[in-house]
């Protein structure tokens, strides 16, 4: 297209300057006559007339009267100049210039023998243009000579492309970066990019790489995109392998294979989440050692120079064995304290039921308010105690509680209720570190009541504990205070007035009396002096590691002896109450003990905090 001033254009020759940058629009209509014959000449003296006059402006463009721009040969149809109202001048085909009744004919063969070399009828339907081919040349849409040179292109590339790779692969800054990677112990891909970003060649060089294959890449996309384009008609469409590209993953997992998976030069391929390799061949294997996992956790601490794949040392809370790193277990605690019987429950109702010899525990009945077998006035609270004396008969055993059972009678016809409230002292010391039992509260178990065959009111009261709630126990308190039981106004219940005392202080409403008072359970193995020892190893420990150790088990049984604890909010530190009152330890030795086991589970892994409600002072 040629855009035209007007008032810089000479129309007569006489106008003429000497130097012969004027021109006329006879001569631009000559030169654009001739543009479809001799193109880049044309151009060439038009862009000089552009330059030299500053009359006309010169531009091309594929789009025109023709109708269709989806080819590349209109170059070769002959044209005329036709001049614009707008001062334009357009090169346009012949048909602008035929007869109205020839022009869709003369368009129709020239773009059949244009865009299909003649071979075909060109065809233009819902914004697609194709040849309709003849007889003769069934393969007319499909260009074999442009479409083997673009695939012959895609293969140059791939070799490109590979050498691209492979450049990288073996020059001076990678091969460097892979020897000077750590190899006493695994590393992983986070911890070849920290190492990568620290050095700054093979990072450069790989920017390079990125920069080369990326535009390649781009180029073979391009190609394809064409190809498969011009194959659309094709009875065959091309079989084209895409050039995979190698994302920075790619080299981190790369460069794992080459130190662990490199073995009978072969290279086969680093599985991360294993640790092993999957090689090319099974025999030989492509595998090396891989060293030991350095981290937290059971990860090793650091790792042997005999085999690197095995763990030297371990991190807080673990051991080692077997060349790896496991969580740390206790000794077996056994012989500083026992703790359970083989009895099942079913087996403890029944001997419960039975009152068997077999786990009855002998206690001293101590009270000042109740003799046995003898009858009183229930009005005011008794206190009544059974205790084993354990620090000055048994110091090598402790006791477990499973159950209790109490006759109580009562004479005829009486209104009075009795009414126990239980206290539990497990190792002894005063009566203020002794604990009330939730009888019949969160699923605590109740007393059951059960009527005797004698001439008397006689109950069994029994509380079964069982395994589930079974504690320690060395001095049971048994308070027992008593209800007036009585119909409700309404008359369809019963209804229980106290305190007793405050009603009728003057009238007696009945006696009592306990037949017998009995607690059942067993006794279990402890030695303190044994426990003294492990103590004494929080400060003077006797070979590495046995601290440690020590605190473990300290940490054993103190899970062990706190999990006997009443149902409540947070467990009840017996601990300290067996520490206190069993090996005799002073309220500063027992503070000590405790601060350094948590201290200890604070490094432990996956540590909770450990709370506890104090029981003894």
């Amino acid at each position: 297209m040629i855009f035209v001033d007007k008032r810089k254009l000479s129309r007569t020759t006489e106008g003429s300057e000497s130097n012969g940058t004027a021109v006329t629009l006879e001569a631009l209509h000559q030169l654009a006559a001739s543009y479809f014959i001799d193109r880049e000449s044309t151009l060439h003296k038009l862009h000089h007339i552009q330059i030299a006059s500053t009359a006309i402006k010169v531009t091309e463009t594929r789009t025109g009267p023709l109708g269709c721009s989806n080819y590349d040969n209109l170059d070769s149809v002959s044209s005329v100049l036709v001049q614009s109202p707008e001062n334009k001048i357009h090169l346009q085909g012949l048909q602008a210039v035929l007869p109205e009744y020839l022009r869709a004919r003369f368009v129709q063969a020239a773009l059949s023998y244009i865009g299909c070399n003649e071979e075909g009828q060109f065809v233009c339907r819902d914004n697609d243009c194709w040849c309709q081919c003849a007889v003769d040349y069934p393969q007319c849409n499909c260009p074999e000579v442009n479409l083997r040179a673009m695939e012959t292109s895609l293969l140059q590339i791939r070799d490109s492309w590979n050498l691209a790779n492979q450049d990288f692969e073996e020059s001076d800054e990678f091969q460097s970066f892979v020897r000077k990677l750590p190899t006493f112990y695994a590393l992983n891909t986070s911890a070849i990019q920290y190492f990568w970003t620290t050095e700054p060649g093979v990072h450069q060089r790989y920017k390079q790489l990125e920069l080369n294959t990326q535009q390649l890449l781009s180029k073979a996309r391009r190609i394809i995109n064409k190809l498969f384009t011009l194959s659309k008609r094709c009875r065959t469409q091309p079989k084209i392998i895409m050039l995979r590209e190698r994302p920075f993953s790619y080299w981190l997992n790369y460069i794992l294979s080459i130190m662990y998976c490199s073995e009978n030069n072969q290279i086969g391929s680093y599985l991360e989440e294993t640790r092993s390799c999957s090689c090319p061949y099974e025999h030989p294997p492509c595998q090396g050692v891989i060293p030991c996992s350095v981290g937290e956790g059971t990860s090793c601490a650091s790792c042997s120079y005999e085999n690197r794949s095995r763990c030297a040392t371990c991190n807080q809370g673990y051991m080692l064995s077997q060349g790896a790193c496991r969580n740390e277990v206790p000794d077996s605690t056994d012989h500083y304290i026992g703790f359970e019987t083989d009895l099942q429950d079913l087996e403890l109702r029944y001997l419960l039921q039975k009152r068997d010899n077999r786990i009855s525990i002998h206690g001293i009945f101590v009270s000042n308010d109740v003799r046995l077998n003898n009858w009183f006035d229930p009005s005011w609270r008794k206190r009544m105690l059974l205790t084993l004396k354990s620090n000055k008969y048994k110091s090598n055993h402790v006791h477990m509680l499973l159950g209790m059972s109490l006759q109580i009678c009562l004479t005829k016809n009486t209104t009075l209720d009795p009414m126990l409230s239980v206290y539990i002292n497990p190792f002894g010391g005063s009566h203020s570190e002794s604990w009330i039992m939730p009888i019949d509260q969160n699923n605590y178990p109740d007393w059951e009541r059960t009527k005797l065959d004698i001439p008397y009111d006689c109950y069994n009261w029994t509380l079964t504990l069982g395994n589930k709630w079974k504690t320690f126990f060395e001095t049971v308190h048994f308070y027992l205070r008593s209800r007036i039981k009585g119909p409700s106004t309404t008359g369809n219940g019963t209804v229980y007035y106290e305190p007793l005392e405050y009603l009728e202080p003057g009238r007696n409403l009945g006696y009592m009396k306990i037949n017998s008072i009995q607690v059942y359970g067993y006794s279990m193995h402890f030695d303190p002096d044994a426990i003294q020892d492990l103590i004494l190893q929080l400060d003077y420990p006797y070979t590495q590691g046995s601290q440690d150790s020590a605190l473990l088990q300290l940490l054993e049984i103190r899970d062990r002896v706190n999990r006997l604890s009443p149902p409540g909010a947070q467990p009840l530190d017996l601990f300290s109450c067996l520490l206190r009152h069993r090996l005799k330890l002073s309220t500063t030795d027992v503070a000590r003990i405790q601060a350094a086991l948590q201290t200890f589970t604070a490094k432990q892994p996956n540590s909770m905090e450990y709370e506890t409600t104090k029981l003894c002072s």
